[in-house]
């Protein structure tokens, strides 16, 4: 049997597909690192709610070229985070 030519749509041809967290889009990031302005949250390991934005639904931890934090601070949050892993806090 032959098949008829019938308009097939192509996968992931929709632009939505392409996108992703841990994908740059075609706005820039912002180069001010969030946690060292003013009034900036604290962090520790008992701050489950700030430690959960800079980890992925996996449980890896997010680096800096996407969170834009600064490279002192990304080095605090990765011991934060192990240490709340540890603790099974997150």
């Amino acid at each position: 049997m032959k098949r008829k030519n019938k308009n097939f749509k192509k996968r992931g041809s929709n632009s939505l597909n392409k996108l992703s967290l841990f994908q740059k889009s075609d706005s820039r990031f912002s180069k001010k690192c969030p946690l060292s302005i003013k009034n900036a949250p604290v962090i520790d390991y008992k701050n489950i709610s700030l430690l959960r934005k800079y980890v992925s639904d996996n449980g890896k931890i997010i680096s800096s070229k996407i969170t834009s934090v600064s490279f002192s601070k990304q080095r605090k949050l990765t011991k934060e985070i192990k240490k709340a892993k540890i603790l099974g806090l997150i």
